[in-house]
């Protein structure tokens, strides 16, 4: 039997009442082309539909954090397979840099993670839940690496977890898709900015 014949995937998780957006390392390290690992058009994409949930989310007051990858040093660092993140993830480097159209859309938090989770050790899950957060909108990048664990992470800690795909991004297709596939039918609902935003707008009226 395949996944959907043993239960996989059964149902939505759905909305909640009270959202808000988490954005997973969209800093120049991944953004900007100078940079290595910078540069992808899915990335691009995807920094410019979150903007949209971010203006949508600052307008209905729903809280929005993000967060940074970077160490203090090189010898902070876990055991990365990547030349670019021990390279060039050092406080102080432009990589560390948030992406300015982000900085631009006014996050209500920034934390710098050393861990893929947007939650590992941050201060994330405690603002969200200070806010009475049910359901956690993950946007950023990478879709295989850090926004897969921050999804899983959103799940364990209880949230409804949705993921609007093209808010998402990686450096590859067949890694993006076969993770999005993987997480819709785990922890979360995997939807579009318009579903997002269309949702948005609905739970504003309700909580205005």
């Amino acid at each position: 039997m395949d996944y959907a014949e043993r239960g996989y995937g059964d149902g939505e998780v759905g909305w909640g009442e009270h959202p808000a957006v988490v954005v997973v390392d969209f800093q120049r390290g991944f953004t900007d082309p100078e940079f290595r690992m910078g540069g992808a058009p899915m990335i691009d994409a995807a920094v410019e539909r979150t903007v949209d949930v971010m203006r949508a989310a600052k307008d209905a007051h729903f809280p929005v954090a993000a967060c940074v990858m970077g160490y203090n040093s090189r010898a902070a660092m876990p055991h990365w397979k990547i030349a670019p993140l021990r390279d060039e993830l050092v406080e102080g480097h432009p990589s560390v840099d948030l992406d300015p159209r982000i900085a631009a859309a006014g996050p209500d938090l920034v934390v710098t993670k050393g861990a893929p989770s947007i939650f590992f050790n941050t201060q994330v899950a405690p603002f969200l839940i200070k806010h009475g957060v049910d359901t956690v909108v993950v946007t950023g990048c990478i879709t295989s690496g850090c926004v897969r664990a921050s999804v899983i992470d959103a799940f364990s800690l209880g949230f409804r977890t949705i993921v609007p795909e093209d808010c998402v991004g990686d450096h590859d297709e067949e890694p993006h898709r076969a993770n999005l596939r993987d997480v819709h039918r785990r922890y979360a609902d995997v939807v579009d900015a318009d579903t997002v935003l269309s949702n948005f707008e609905k739970l504003r009226g309700q909580n205005g």
